[in-house]
């Protein structure tokens, strides 16, 4: 592209040696815009017919039909692919993100703009319409894209790959802890405000009542006044129930015409009968009003008894610690079980490294599933007697996962996940693995000292070009230095 005279390129702002900049020139970003560019492909849109009245009657006529260029251009994706890189790897939210970036010159070239943008590149929910336009193949994607970029800058030797460890933790849900006081109360109120959207006017919403139960119930859990603190909860199951059957009543009767809104209100009605009607012990109780997806699951820590999210299963290789897999499984099935589905993930983000995994270290949850898997060699302490040496030697270094694990969850965002739904577990667990992926990198760049062999091409011709200016001047084959004679004596 033509330079602007009156700015400077960003290569000529910052300093190319940072492990940031390097890696901007090593990512293959041909290749994630081509995979990821499908999605974002002009639809057909079959149109509206419409009856236009003119001199020879009454004629039907299609509009908005076909394949239309109206519209604000879409963004780089290169840009947007670059944002949830940063997102993940820098532990930011959309908003800090879109901010932070407008104020640093080196995200700004990892993101390949050529010069200085004082300005947001995009609105903080433009992030996520990405996320969710790529699905969960475009993640992937990203996350296939750090692991070829390791390979390619020999940060990692393909294989490496045939030998990794994998691992279960709990990928835990923004939600508050779930207290049936507090889940009453606020099933009462969203039904109360969604009643009063469809224009359902109630005879009664119990707004000061249930406002003073939720308060006493807090004091009577507090004190460990537990009778007290069931006979206010009982209240609250109560007056939930009023609301509901009165609601339901109402509901065939209501002002509104909008089918979205019927549906809306259809769907929390559901989900406060099953809230007012669960018990202590019942399984596949609701946790969340908004979040039915919320699954309690026990780790057996004595710190944190319960988690309340989804499961979810971390790779990484045995000896780098690269990341090569994540996924989530909703249903808390066993460890064991989900092997083969992780294997299967990891196979495909290996396969341009022409590598698959041979032998799998896991703990003891992963026993007894030899043969779901007769492809990999599974290596655990649970048969550590009829294990080799070199196994055993392997099997040492299997926690080696349990901090990679609290990496992810301290640095990438894998201590809350704020995404909605089952399909924002999944997209949320790849991307922070994508994320620690690319600290690895920038890691990697220090350790390999690549940052300094980018400038070595840049050196190699300015010497070149002093040496043709000598003609008496020659290089020594071994060493590569200068030798030649002066009027002066022997250089």
């Amino acid at each position: 592209m033509t330079d602007d005279f009156f700015r400077a390129r960003l290569d000529q702002m910052i300093d190319l040696k940072h492990p940031l900049a390097v890696l901007a020139s090593r990512m293959p970003w041909d290749q994630i815009e081509a995979a990821l560019a499908p999605s974002f492909v002009r639809k057909h849109r079959d149109g509206t017919a419409l009856a236009n009245d003119d001199l020879f009657g009454i004629t039907l006529e299609i509009a908005g039909g076909g394949i239309s260029n109206a519209g604000r251009p879409r963004l780089s994706i290169r840009l947007m692919a670059s944002l949830l890189y940063l997102k993940h790897a820098y532990n930011l939210s959309d908003e800090d993100l879109v901010a932070r970036w407008a104020e640093n010159v080196v995200w700004q070239y990892f993101s390949g703009q050529t010069y200085y943008e004082p300005k947001l590149p995009c609105d903080a929910t433009q992030v996520g319409r990405f996320r969710t336009a790529i699905g969960e193949a475009g993640v992937e994607t990203l996350l296939k894209a750090t692991i070829d970029t390791a390979v390619t800058t020999k940060a990692v030797r393909p294989a490496e790959f045939e030998r990794i460890i994998v691992d279960s933790t709990v990928q835990e849900k923004a939600i508050a802890h779930p207290v049936d006081s507090r889940l009453l109360e606020i099933a009462r109120g969203k039904v109360v405000q969604a009643a009063k959207f469809a224009g359902i006017a109630l005879k009664q919403t119990f707004a000061k009542e249930g406002k003073q139960l939720r308060r006493k119930a807090g004091g009577y859990a507090h004190a460990k006044q537990f009778r007290r603190l069931r006979r206010t909860v009982k209240r609250q199951r109560t007056i939930l129930g009023i609301v509901l059957r009165e609601t339901q009543r109402k509901l065939v009767t209501a002002t509104t015409e909008s089918p979205a809104t019927i549906t809306r209100l259809t769907t929390l009605l559901e989900r406060a009968e099953r809230i007012r009607t669960q018990q202590r012990k019942d399984k596949n109780k609701l946790y969340a009003l908004h979040a039915p997806e919320v699954e309690c699951i026990g780790k057996g820590k004595a710190r944190k008894p319960y988690e309340f999210g989804v499961k979810a299963s971390i790779a990484v290789t045995h000896k780098s610690g690269l990341m090569v897999g994540a996924r989530t499984f909703p249903g808390n099935p066993y460890d064991g079980h989900v092997l083969n589905e992780q294997l299967e993930q990891t196979t495909i983000l290996l396969e341009d490294t022409g590598k698959a995994p041979k032998q799998v270290i896991v703990d003891l949850g992963y026993r007894g599933v030899d043969q779901d898997n007769p492809t990999v060699e599974i290596i655990h302490r649970g048969k550590y007697k009829s294990l080799t040496n070199p196994q055993r030697r392997w099997l040492k270094r299997r926690q080696a996962v349990e901090p990679a694990i609290g990496h992810l969850k301290s640095d990438n965002r894998m201590d809350r996940c704020w995404l909605p739904g089952q399909l924002g577990d999944a997209l949320h667990a790849v991307l922070c693995a994508a994320g620690y992926n690319i600290r690895w990198l920038l890691r990697a760049m220090v350790r390999l000292g690549l940052s300094a062999l980018l400038l070595r091409p840049i050196f190699l011709l300015i010497l070149a070009a002093i040496l043709r200016a000598n003609p008496f001047n020659r290089l020594h084959p071994a060493t590569g230095l200068s030798f030649g004679t002066t009027a002066g004596g022997v250089r």
